[in-house]
């Protein structure tokens, strides 16, 4: 392990110390390998449009616009190679939530959700992505006794 000296302005530390504090990091090294994990991962998916990933989009819509429901299926109806699931649940009289479950290549997941979240009248929308590893793409499924 190497170590390093980082300078942080005050702002930002803080906004640190307040993560370690509700995520229960012993120390600030900690927090902060983690966060460049992370960042390192959204990096590797940013720049390997063909990485496979898998990812979740989560958005939510007023279900009474015009068309946007049907806009919303043409969406998914072109993309159903991605789709593993969706669940669909309606949040009160005017909204309603849904939640894709995707896999396939980062790029066409992210533009997949850009299409979804871009569409007007679409109030909410967010996307995590996660690159996948080889050990994930293995078909076989082990558990330890």
């Amino acid at each position: 392990m190497q170590r390093i000296t980082v300078t942080l302005d005050d702002t930002l530390m803080e906004e640190l110390d307040k993560v370690m504090a509700q995520r229960g990091y012993q120390n600030r090294s900690e927090a902060i390998r983690d966060l460049a994990r992370a960042g390192l991962k959204t990096m590797k998916v940013s720049d390997q449009p063909d990485q496979p990933c898998v990812g979740a989009l989560v958005y939510v819509y007023d279900h009474d616009s015009r068309e946007l429901s049907k806009r919303l299926t043409r969406h998914s109806h072109a993309h159903h190679h991605l789709t593993l699931s969706t669940l669909h649940v309606h949040l009160d009289h005017d909204s309603c939530l849904e939640v894709a479950l995707l896999k396939g290549k980062g790029g066409e997941i992210q533009e997949f959700a850009t299409d979804v979240t871009s569409e007007r009248s679409v109030r909410h929308g967010q996307l995590v992505l996660v690159p996948e590893t080889g050990q994930e793409r293995s078909t076989e499924h082990h558990h330890q006794k």
